[in-house]
């Protein structure tokens, strides 16, 4: 059953940007040049300057594209990386597929970002990387993290699949882009995402000349010669047509931000003060671009909330209702329930409610007045 307000509105947005992403697929139908076409290039291009950064490499996912970033960094099976388990499986799945070992830091309970303050904690000789994840649409506490990885000889893949966009200033006092303070950045551009294709698709983008040409490589199954394979690579490389539509959707990425921004300003307003619901916070150095909207319940039934939204025809959704170290495709690992209570608190309070480009005033005050609804009731 599709309900009258989904999380996003994918056929709304696509709709204002039409003309141009048809002419946009039409160049690359008339080109036939369906793999590493012009428009791969060109977006390559235009997210590098979008970003301040020197290289981008699209590829096929975003979990490809932290794996591809792992790969770059010669990581030996045994060593271990660094993330929080409040967040979506690919990126602990990427680590444990190369055989290196999943460590796992708690989260803070007002951003849902990793707690810097806890990753001294675990460092050991065998640690070779830190994975902070920008969740939900704001950036970690980069300059925190970075300066505990010059400590310790790290590397740091930032995982911003959800934070594209968002802009951190750290502690020399220049402001970045999410994904360009790391060694490495990597992003997704699943259809859902603040910049999103109409299929699959990712990035990986770098400072680092070196690291640029080899996970170019590894992208190309370990290729800079045609059937000259320096490296054991992977086959993971960003469709033309994928490309052509984000090169369109990319010049609008600041003002789908500015929208989100807007329909978040409008939920804080309408739940803030009420002791039941707790807004997501801002950290001080970061925007918020609000991949998701993020509320935490106090004393509220959430199913029979989902449920009530559900029966007026109102999208909701849980992100994420299992933490990592929970999940049984990760008990070998050796973590139990306990070990990170903040990520486990929140997978049991969290809802997220629809954000996204096309919101209106009226959809906004229909979803706001159906929360309240249901909570002031209950």
């Amino acid at each position: 059953m599709s309900l009258k307000y989904p999380m996003v509105d994918l056929y709304g947005q696509y709709l204002k940007i039409k003309p141009e992403i048809d002419a946009a697929l039409q160049d690359v139908l008339d080109e036939t040049a369906f793999i590493q076409g012009p428009a791969v290039k060109q977006f390559s291009k235009n997210l590098a300057d979008y970003l301040r950064v020197k290289h981008v490499i699209p590829c096929g996912n975003g979990t490809d594209a932290l794996q591809l970033a792992l790969m770059a960094l010669d990581l030996q099976p045994g060593d271990e990386v660094i993330t929080t388990p409040f967040t979506f499986i690919a990126t602990a799945e990427v680590i444990a597929l190369l055989n290196l070992k999943p460590v796992f830091v708690d989260v803070l309970p007002d951003t849902y970002t990793i707690d810097p303050s806890k990753i001294e904690q675990v460092v050991t000789e065998k640690t070779k990387a830190i994975i902070p994840v920008h969740l939900f649409g704001q950036v970690a506490d980069m300059s925190s993290i970075m300066s505990m990885a010059r400590k310790y000889g790290l590397s740091v893949v930032e995982d911003t699949a959800q934070a594209l966009g968002a802009e951190m200033e750290c502690s020399d006092g220049k402001k970045y882009k999410a994904g360009t303070v790391g060694n490495i950045g990597c992003t997704s551009f699943f259809p859902s995402k603040n910049l999103g294709a109409f299929g699959d698709g990712g990035a990986v983008f770098t400072q680092d000349d070196k690291l640029a040409e080899k996970i170019a490589q590894l992208s190309n199954h370990g290729m800079k010669i045609r059937y000259h394979h320096d490296y054991i690579g992977i086959n993971s490389r960003l469709d033309t047509l994928q490309a052509a539509v984000l090169n369109v959707k990319l010049k609008y990425l600041d003002e789908y931000a500015l929208t989100r921004q807007k329909a978040a300003v409008i939920y804080d307003r309408a739940f803030s003060g009420n002791p039941k619901l707790a807004t997501p916070a801002v950290a001080p150095f970061t925007n918020h671009v609000y991949h998701q909207y993020t509320l935490r319940l106090t004393g509220i039934d959430r199913a029979g909330l989902m449920d009530y939204l559900s029966a007026k025809g109102i999208a909701s959704a849980i992100y994420y209702p299992v933490p990592l170290h929970l999940q049984k495709a990760y008990t070998s690992f050796g973590y139990r329930k306990g070990d990170f209570p903040v990520a486990e608190l929140l997978s049991d309070q969290v809802i997220s409610l629809p954000i996204h480009t096309e919101m209106t005033d009226e959809i906004q005050q229909d979803i706001v007045n159906a929360v309240l609804d249901y909570v002031n009731k209950n």
